[in-house]
């Protein structure tokens, strides 16, 4: 018999018999996944984290009702999404989304010009401003799209639609924000 790593299935009927160390392994291979996913809609490290822990201790709770052959990540997603949003609606505040833009990645990892830099840099912060100007369903559906690089599906499952809605969120969200990248002498 081959030595290897517990399929994800696996660890889910192990984790849904009380087997504590199984569970522990679900969380370690989904636990950072689950922070950006909050961090996207709070928008605050610290409660990202708390949002994911207790997200965490919710899905444990409903691993019960959680159907066997569906794919987890999704599910939990879901559950992280709803704990992020209900943080964000008690605290009573709209967050305002500072996500990083990913660095260009650049041949032979050459370290870019100042003049580069500063260009890169004045296109994130330019971005930004654009992402915080759209509505919060629009940044989340761009945030877990292309910032988290979620599947349609997954997004779907995090903000809690169809997968079809994400589809046409996706496609009006970034035309607002293309709108609002636009030189305005243009």
């Amino acid at each position: 018999m081959e030595d290897r790593p517990p399929t994800e299935d696996e660890l889910v009927t192990r984790a849904k018999r009380g087997e504590l160390e199984a569970y522990g392994e679900i969380v370690r291979r989904h636990q950072s996944i689950a922070f950006r996913t909050a961090w996207v809609i709070t928008g605050s490290a610290a409660d990202a984290e708390e949002a994911a822990q207790d997200a965490f201790v919710k899905a444990r709770a409903a691993l019960g009702r959680f159907r066997a052959g569906a794919p987890f990540r999704p599910w939990l997603l879901a559950i992280v999404s709803n704990e992020a949003r209900n943080r964000v609606k008690s605290a009573g505040r709209r967050e305002r989304l500072a996500l990083r833009v990913a660095e260009e990645r650049r041949p032979g990892g050459a370290v870019p010009s100042p003049e580069a830099a500063l260009l890169d840099s004045e296109q994130r912060e330019e971005l930004l401003a654009a992402l915080a100007d759209l509505s919060a369903t629009d940044r989340e559906t761009i945030a877990c799209r292309y910032f988290l690089e979620l599947s349609e599906e997954e997004t779907a499952a995090a903000l809690g639609c169809r997968r079809g809605t994400v589809k046409s969120r996706t496609s009006r969200a970034l035309e607002r924000l293309r709108a609002r990248m636009e030189p305005a002498d243009a």
